[in-house]
């Protein structure tokens, strides 16, 4: 820009500044952010102002504008209320009075309504490195800009205050700045409340510190599952299915309330559809579902999973073939996604039948649509291994002696996560089972271990352990009213690998909530490399075993892979959207003709790949390779043969001139529209240049198609 006389600037016109970049109508609410571009929307009961610093902050509250609730320190602001019909004359009559120096509706981010994006009065100019100090001045005069400060670290950039003489807010003079051809970036300096990760506002969560906690009275830091940062990625969606089998339900407990919640509830015991408790059950199975999804709904608990649904299974009580079957059979039917069963045989050792090994594994390769159900059991409570032998002494009666095999035939099932338990300390719970088979641990309380027998009328319990045993209990939902563990509708000292395999359940329903495309056992492996190494020097109480550590393949005895970490799984689960269908087929096309885009044509080109394959589209990603003098002129968009057109770049790139971009479904889930698709027919890739002057041409492009 070359308008200046005699040294000094002349004022730009706002109305001759160029079209290239945001709409007119959008440039209220497009927020310019990293190279990206946020769209907002403006809350309707709530303005900030900022006063001037004679303003008497005892007058704040007493203003008729509107409702004051709050001070925003750092930026000088002032937050208000009103109602939402109010909001337009609060804000002119807060202009008109005197001691406000500036006023600003405050924002939400579109789709996360929650989060309340507040504007200061600062916005930063990146100028291009041929920008003169003349121009430079022309530009903040034109916008009412007053030069603060430069940014050490970047040429050519600086911060802006808005006056009070600018006759539009930070967002949409950033949005007009973004199209002028001396400046690569805008940005208002915006402000977001920080806030601890995602806290459920159910009234007894805090007591449930297997999830979430920051140390106390037994409790060692990082002794949870670290939920909170997974729940800010999903609280689990209601189609992923956690199956609790289990002794009964309460399905009249506050916590497993909410539309789509409970699923094909089933009782095999009495053959019907309410698999509720009887007078005399404690109903375990209450309390594992609680740990596993109890509802989030402002009451009670939280579960590890709170937005999945609950398939109830109660189950006869033996564990007979035709019984195996029946469970996992519905399960898979009835359409679950994870199967959690906190229970095992009665038995020192017991191996599987041909016909339970056989159902087990056709609910691990059958079950979701052929991704297979991911199968989660107890390591059991004995203190003892799930596979192995042990010499025994001390027990009543010598009712066990010398060596003595142990077998859990569930739990050493290869297509079953045997799940062992750590306490509050990240210590081996005391009861906890182990050995090569265990795969994760997870919190649980601790306690002697559990084992008994009964013989001839009596009752036989393993040896005891003489020493104390630190480590909290959980707390979870039971039997509404006196009924169950505790007299009230929660208890707190539930347990066992029983409470440690609803954990890992829940984990798993987040993760397939946030990837649903993962297999069985690909779940099965983000848990194991995701959980955390605890470590556990000290000898067995019981057996004085030291089992603690990790071999070279990072497992351990006590502990399998490790304690499981919610947060890490589920984002490695997001991270791998799309990653994880290189097993199938793929068609892989390029277009190598090179073709002129046409400048300032809303018609644009398309360049065409035509796929013989017929299929489905499982998995599509589509590689572009451009120059033009200015990209931020381009919209770009792929078109499937039936016509449907996907977005795949808006006009955000600026004054760039070299795009080689591969976009796909995990960069753009637009793309996810496509799923199901044919893949058969012309593809085509289509470009506009929606502003003057610039010129460009696509090079070449490339679609590849899973299916």
């Amino acid at each position: 820009m070359n308008d200046t006389y005699g040294g000094l600037p002349q004022r730009i016109n706002s109305s001759d500044l160029p079209t290239r970049g945001v709409p007119a109508s959008s440039l209220g609410v497009v927020l310019q952010r990293g190279g990206e571009e946020l769209i907002l929307e403006k809350a309707l009961d709530r303005f900030t102002i900022r006063p001037t610093t004679d303003f008497p902050r005892q007058q704040l509250s007493q203003v008729s504008w509107g409702i004051w609730q709050r001070s925003i320190p750092q930026a000088q602001l002032e937050l208000f209320t009103v109602a939402p019909t109010q909001l337009d004359l609060a804000m002119s009559q807060a202009r008109a009075d005197e001691n406000v120096a500036f006023a600003s509706h405050v924002y939400t981010l579109k789709n996360h309504l929650g989060t309340f994006i507040y504007l200061n009065d600062q916005i930063t100019i990146q100028f291009i490195s041929e920008v003169n100090t003349a121009e430079i001045n022309a530009i903040s005069s034109t916008f009412s800009l007053v030069p603060q400060k430069p940014v050490l670290g970047i040429p050519n950039t600086f911060v802006f205050l808005v006056s009070k003489q600018a006759t539009e807010n930070p967002i949409k003079i950033t949005n007009q700045l973004q199209g002028l051809k001396e400046v690569l970036a805008a940005e208002p300096n915006i402000l977001v409340q920080s806030e601890t990760h995602y806290q459920p506002r159910d009234p007894l969560y805090p007591q449930q510190w297997y999830l979430n906690h920051n140390g106390g009275n037994q409790l060692t830091v990082g002794s949870h599952i670290s939920v909170e940062k997974a729940w800010d990625m999903t609280r689990g969606v209601r189609s992923v299915v956690i199956a609790v089998v289990d002794d009964s339900f309460d399905l009249n407990h506050p916590d497993f309330q909410g539309a789509g919640k409970i699923v094909a509830p089933r009782d095999l015991k009495e053959n019907d559809f309410l698999p509720l408790p009887s007078e005399k059950d404690h109903s375990h199975g209450t309390a594992c579902a609680g740990i596993a999804l109890a509802e989030e709904n402002g009451t009670g608990i939280v579960g590890v999973a709170p937005g999945c649904a609950l398939m109830p299974i109660r189950s006869t009580g033996f564990l007979d073939d035709v019984s195996i079957e029946e469970i996992f059979n519905w399960a898979i039917n009835k359409g679950a996604s994870v199967i959690s069963c906190s229970w095992g045989a009665s038995a020192v050792y017991f191996p599987l039948s041909l016909r339970q090994k056989a159902a087990i594994n056709l609910a691990a390769t059958k079950g979701r649509n052929g991704k297979g159900c991911v199968i989660i059991f107890a390591a059991g409570n004995a203190n003892r291994p799930v596979n192995g032998t042990i010499y025994e002494r001390n027990w009543p009666e010598n009712i066990l002696k010398g060596n003595t095999d142990w077998l859990s035939g569930f739990a050493v099932h290869p297509d079953v996560m045997a799940i062992a338990a750590s306490t509050s300390l990240n210590k081996k719970a005391a009861y906890s089972n182990w050995g090569v088979n265990i795969s994760l641990c997870a919190p649980s309380n601790n306690a002697s271990p559990g084992m008994s027998f009964q013989e001839k009328g009596f009752i036989f319990t393993q040896p005891a352990i003489a020493t104390s045993l630190n480590g909290l209990g959980m707390f979870t939902t039971d039997q509404v009213g006196t009924a169950g563990y505790d007299p009230s509708n929660f208890t707190s000292n539930f347990g066992g690998t029983s409470s440690a395999t609803p954990v890992v359940a829940g984990v798993a329903a987040l993760v397939l909530s946030a990837n649903p495309d993962l297999t069985a056992q690909q779940v099965k492996r983000i848990l194991q490399e995701t959980a955390d190494k605890i470590v556990d020097s000290d000898p067995d109480p019981q057996l004085g075993l030291r089992q603690g550590a990790y071999d070279g393949n990072g497992h351990s005895q006590w502990f399998g892979y490790g304690k499981v970490n919610a947060a890490k799984a589920v984002q490695t689960a997001q991270q791998l959207r799309g990653v994880e269908l290189a097993a199938n087929q793929q068609v892989q096309i390029k277009n190598n003709s090179p073709v002129a885009i046409p400048d300032n044509n809303k018609q644009g080109i398309k360049s065409a790949i035509a796929v013989s394959q017929a299929s489905t589209v499982k998995d599509i990603q589509v590689t572009v390779n451009i120059t033009h003098d200015f990209l931020g002129d381009l919209e770009i968009y792929l078109i499937a043969p039936n016509n449907q057109q996907i977005l795949l770049q808006n006009r955000t790139l600026g004054r760039r001139i070299d795009l080689q971009t591969t976009y796909t479904m995990r960069s753009h889930p637009v793309l996810k529209q496509l799923l199901s698709f044919s893949t058969q027919g012309r593809w085509q890739l289509w470009i506009i240049d929606y502003a003057p002057q610039d010129l460009g041409k696509l090079n070449s492009w490339e679609l590849v198609i899973s299916f």
